[in-house]
């Protein structure tokens, strides 16, 4: 349907327009245009009934309505809201705010520091490798105390956390331990290194070995102390040419005198354990479970050899404990590892023997990972059978060297809890990218790595509270992003509403106890 407009000629020559409502329909081959209704002399129509009849239409039309709306309607900005929303949650869960505002009392610092060290540790959850400075960081964040900060609140802020240091961390641990009914008894330790790109304070910026690979730059060595289910307790900033070993006693003999503990069993990777280290530990005391390079300790092939009944401890771990020399050792055995090693092998073994008909020896020159299954003189190249037998006494094993006196199932579960405490570590060496540092003081490096500890705290947190409902942190953190907070002006009033729940972002508020944001969070006529 459409409108059209009819002209008639009156006697004494001037005219007469008419609105009229047409369509248009086919009728026995024929287009025809069909008056529908007649809506009166178009003159009069403009003097306002026109008017009034297309707004009353307009209630029936979509795009007009919608129009007419956007009219009325201006949105300000739209921020981030879902990260800051759990985060907060979980940091007054840990009573960080008292706590902090407490020790802030005593100084003349004051009260807007505490978010912007909330905001600090937010900005290193969500955005750690963001080139934008936090003060204009904060501005995509929807947190309305954020509005207050200003530039020195966040130099305050590391300052404060550099000086407060060990008094935040025993607060933090005893809420912690609350939380998550946790007991130090069984202690990981770990540490990573960060290099400056110019040369960093005098005191902690060194030269040492480098885990980045990078010799030539001064260093910061960080090191965190974590219970066995990943719980961070500490951390501890050391100079850039400071030994594993010396970083290691060093931590465990604060860790004893700060927190109650009663007893401390270090378990620690392969790549971690030395003689020396070994001797360490031993000479102050501490008991330890280790696991041992199998095929450059002499013992290990001996330990294997040996006769004995695997425990089965879980469907992927069994245990049997054949013996001591000077410490006790443990062989654990992974049937489900020990599948694919052998898969793995026997592939590499039918491409050799392949390789060797169809090109001849010749075409295995130079291939290190070939080498040890081949069998090379003067007349011939041929599969070496004998180091094969040898390599399948490794399958799915590892060995675990120990001096404390738990049962070998018990060594085994320790040990194997490692690598939950790895992966955690993984992650905070993301968190802990200092890289560029943008702080030469010494003061406000330690404050800065402290914080990026208290991020991890808070990310440990959350995984834990999510581990029942089986989610990935990152996917998490995806849908927690998607939740945005929207300024909207509609007329004169004022609106800041939120964005609908996607993914699992109301799995992760279930998981916390508590109601996600209102649709409507706030509703008033302000300037902001």
């Amino acid at each position: 349907m459409y409108a059209r407009t009819k002209t008639f000629k009156n006697k004494d020559g001037s005219t007469r327009t008419y609105l009229q409502i047409c369509e248009t329909k086919r009728e026995d081959g024929k287009v025809r245009q069909i008056v529908v209704a007649n809506l009166g002399r178009l003159e009069e129509l403009q003097e306002g009934a026109l008017d009034k009849l297309v707004a009353s239409l307009g209630k029936y039309c979509k795009t007009a309505r919608v129009l007419k709306d956007m009219d009325q309607m201006n949105a300000l900005w739209s921020k981030e809201l879902g990260p800051s929303v759990i985060f907060r949650r979980l940091w007054e869960e840990l009573q960080l705010p008292e706590m902090l505002q407490k020790c802030l009392a005593d100084t003349n610092i004051q009260r807007p520091v505490e978010s912007a060290i909330f905001a600090m540790v937010l900005n290193r959850l969500m955005d750690p490798d963001s080139k934008l400075a936090v003060s204009k960081w904060v501005d995509t964040v929807y947190y309305p105390d954020f509005e207050h900060l200003e530039l020195h609140h966040y130099y305050r802020g590391l300052d404060f956390l550099h000086q407060h240091q060990k008094e935040v961390e025993e607060f933090l641990w005893d809420r912690v331990r609350n939380l998550f009914n946790q007991k130090v008894d069984l202690v990981f330790f770990d540490t990573t290194s960060t290099y400056f790109e110019g040369n960093g304070p005098e005191n902690i910026a060194k030269k040492g070995y480098s885990k980045d690979k990078r010799p030539d730059r001064n260093q910061v060595i960080v090191g965190v102390l974590m219970t066995a289910e990943g719980i961070p307790i500490a951390h501890q900033v050391f100079p850039g040419n400071t030994a594993d070993v010396d970083a290691f006693i060093t931590a465990l003999e604060e860790l004893k005198g700060r927190f109650t503990v009663n007893r401390v069993i270090i378990a620690a990777d392969r790549g971690m354990v030395s003689q020396k280290t070994l001797a360490a530990l031993k000479e102050h005391n501490y008991q330890y479970i280790v696991g041992i390079r199998m095929r450059r300790v002499k013992v290990a092939r001996e330990l294997l050899a040996r006769a004995g009944r695997y425990q089965v401890v879980k469907p992927n771990l069994k245990v049997k404990e054949p013996g001591t020399w000077g410490d006790r050792y443990v062989v654990c055995l992974n049937p489900e590892e020990a599948k694919k090693q052998q898969l793995t092998r026997q592939a590499i073994i039918d491409k050799l023997e392949h390789t060797l008909k169809t090109a001849g020896p010749k075409a295995l020159v130079g291939n290190r990972g070939y080498q040890r299954y081949l069998k090379m003189d003067k007349k011939a190249v041929t599969i070496n059978e004998a180091a094969i037998k040898e390599d399948a006494k490794y399958d799915g094993k590892y060995i675990l060297r120990t001096n404390c006196d738990l049962p070998p199932d018990e060594v085994a579960l320790a040990y194997k809890g490692l690598w939950q405490v790895e992966r955690a570590f993984r992650s905070l060496k993301s968190t802990l990218d200092l890289r560029p540092i943008y702080h030469w003081k010494e003061e406000r490096i330690r404050g800065h790595i402290f914080l990026c500890f208290l991020a991890f705290v808070l990310q440990v947190m959350l995984a834990k509270r999510l581990k029942d409902s089986k989610l990935g942190l990152k996917e998490v953190m995806q849908d927690l992003r998607s939740l945005q907070a929207v300024r909207l002006n509609i007329g004169e009033e004022q609106f800041i509403l939120r964005t609908e729940l996607k993914g699992h972002a109301y799995d992760v508020f279930k998981a916390l106890g508590c109601r996600p944001p209102n649709r409507i969070i706030l509703h008033a006529n302000a300037d902001k």
